[in-house]
C-alpha cells in the first residue's frame, strides 16, 4: 500500500493554502520548483514556508552540518542533529510535510566555479540565502545572463528588529554593507552603472542598524558578519523572501 495520502487527506493539509491564495495559484505553487541556496538561519525556515505551502519541488542546496551554534536561529539545530548534515533533515521533515514533495539535494556549496552545474535543470525561482559575496555575486551574474528569477537575503546578523525588515531592489537597499558592495561589483562589470537603473534583482534587508553585545563569544562560529543573530529576525527574514517568491510564481502564471 502507497504511504502517499490519499486525496482527501491531502486536499486537508493544503486546504488553508488553496482557500487564501485561490486553487489556480496553489495548483501552480504544486508544479513549481523553487531552489533554496543556504540552509542556515534564514534558509532553514525558508524551506519550511515553501513545503507548507505545498510548493511541488524544492532543491536545497548546501554542505554544511548542524552545529551547537546554529542552535539560537537554525529550524534543523536540535541536540539529537548536531553532526547530521542540513540538507538531510530538511529534505526529511519537506517529505513529513508533504508526502507528495519532490526533494533535491545537492550536498555542496554554491561557488563561481559550479554555478552554472548546480542550476541545471534550472528552477522556476532561486532563493538566496547564502552569506558568502563571491557565491552571491557569482549567483546575481548567472541567474541575470540567464534570465532565471532571483530573491536575494540581505545580512541578518545584527539585525534586532523584525519590523525593520524592507523589500526592493538591489539598486535601493540601505544599511546591507553586503548588498552594498554587490551592487558595486555588479557596476564595476558594467551592469546598471546609473545610480536609478535598476537590477531586477529582490532583496530582503534590514534598515535597523546592525548590534552587538560587548561580550561576544569568540568561539561560537557565527557567520554573521561577527554579530549575533535573533531568530525572530532571520525566520522574519525568510518569511517575507518566501512571500516574494509566492508572488514571482504568481506572476509566472498570469
Amino acid at each position: 500500500m502507497s504511504d502517499l495520502p490519499q486525496n482527501d487527506e491531502y486536499d486537508r493539509r493544503f486546504a488553508g493554502v488553496a482557500k487564501i491564495y485561490g486553487d489556480s495559484s496553489f495548483q501552480h505553487y504544486e508544479q513549481s520548483h523553487v531552489m533554496v541556496i543556504g540552509i542556515g538561519g534564514v534558509g532553514s525556515w525558508a524551506v519550511e514556508a515553501l513545503a507548507r505551502t505545498g510548493i511541488g519541488e524544492i532543491t536545497l542546496v548546501d554542505m554544511d552540518v548542524v552545529a551547537a551554534s546554529n542552535v539560537n536561529r537554525q529550524l534543523p539545530a536540535m541536540t539529537s542533529t548536531l553532526g547530521c548534515e542540513k540538507v538531510e533533515i530538511m529534505a526529511e521533515r519537506c517529505r513529513q510535510i508533504n508526502p507528495r514533495i519532490k526533494v533535491n539535494i545537492i550536498d555542496d556549496f554554491l561557488t563561481p566555479e559550479n554555478v552554472a552545474e548546480l542550476l541545471n535543470p534550472v528552477p522556476d525561482i532561486v532563493l538566496d540565502c547564502i552569506d558568502d559575496v563571491k557565491a552571491k555575486l557569482a549567483l546575481m551574474l548567472h541567474c541575470r545572463f540567464n534570465k532565471i528569477p532571483l530573491i536575494v537575503s540581505g545580512g541578518a546578523g545584527g539585525k534586532l528588529d523584525p519590523l525593520k525588515i524592507r523589500v526592493a531592489d538591489l539598486s535601493k537597499t540601505e544599511q546591507d554593507p553586503m548588498l552594498a558592495k554587490l551592487r558595486s561589483q555588479l557596476r564595476a562589470r558594467g551592469i546598471c552603472k546609473k545610480p536609478k537603473e535598476k537590477f531586477g534583482i529582490t532583496c530582503i534587508y534590514s534598515i535597523d542598524n546592525p548590534f552587538s553585545s560587548a561580550d561576544v563569544c569568540p568561539s561560537a562560529g557565527l557567520r554573521c558578519g561577527g554579530y549575533g543573530s535573533a531568530v525572530v529576525v532571520t525566520s522574519s527574514f525568510a518569511m517575507i523572501a518566501v512571500a516574494e517568491v509566492l508572488k514571482k510564481l504568481d506572476l509566472k502564471k498570469a
